[in-house]
């Protein structure tokens, strides 16, 4: 009798550092997750038009490439997927504020803080 797959959870990365990108896909990808990255609110964006409700994480720096900085992302997202769980990260105070739900994470962040968020996210009981 064949195991059935799980369906395993899907983040969106979105940070012009590329050195970043790689750590917290890493991070995720060792939590189980399936990863996409992006450079740019604007890439970002159509892959939130593509997949919405398939989402289940978006991390995203403030500062990014393009017109759209990752606070707007964020509300973007939010009406692609309303369930999404957000984290928005910067090294600089943030002065918008975020879409309800939201987290935003000072940098530096530990990569414990990815790992104790990817395990809150897939804990039985969790919101999704």
């Amino acid at each position: 009798m064949g195991q059935s797959n799980p369906i395993r959870p899907v983040a969106l990365i979105v940070e012009n550092d590329a050195s970043q990108r790689e750590v917290i896909s890493i991070l995720l990808e060792e939590s189980d997750y399936v990863v996409m990255e992006c450079q740019s609110a604007e890439a970002a964006e159509l892959v939130l038009r593509e997949l919405g409700e398939g989402l289940t994480l978006l991390i995203t720096d403030v500062n990014l490439a393009g017109r759209m900085n990752g606070v707007e992302l964020a509300f973007v997202a939010r009406q692609y997927n309303q369930g999404l769980d957000i984290i928005v990260t910067s090294g600089w105070p943030l002065h918008q504020p975020l879409p309800d739900g939201a987290k935003f994470w000072a940098k530096p962040w530990a990569p414990v803080d990815i790992l104790r968020e990817a395990a809150m996210l897939q804990a039985p009981g969790s919101s999704r």
